[in-house]
């Protein structure tokens, strides 16, 4: 079982960014597809309190909803990466 949650949606260049950084890391994670509609997304929502996506959780250090690619490979390759 994997502590890492990735919501994301089909197709999303910016989820496409971090399922790469968690490859080049070789990470095991979850994938939530989320609807297209911003509408449909409380699952999401209520994870992050947005509904853009990608959106990580990592229950192992306490992330409950990060949003923004940027900052999402950033903290892989901080918190799972050669340093570590």
């Amino acid at each position: 079982m994997t502590d890492l949650t990735l919501y994301e949606l089909e197709g999303c260049p910016y989820c496409a960014k971090v399922k790469t950084k968690l490859a080049d890391l070789d990470l095991e994670y979850e994938s939530v597809m989320v609807p297209r509609s911003h509408d449909e997304r409380s699952e999401v929502e209520a994870v992050s309190g947005q509904t853009g996506v990608p959106v990580l959780v990592d229950e192992a250090h306490g992330v409950e909803g990060m949003p923004e690619s940027d900052d999402i490979v950033e903290y892989l390759e901080e918190t799972y990466g050669d340093a570590s």
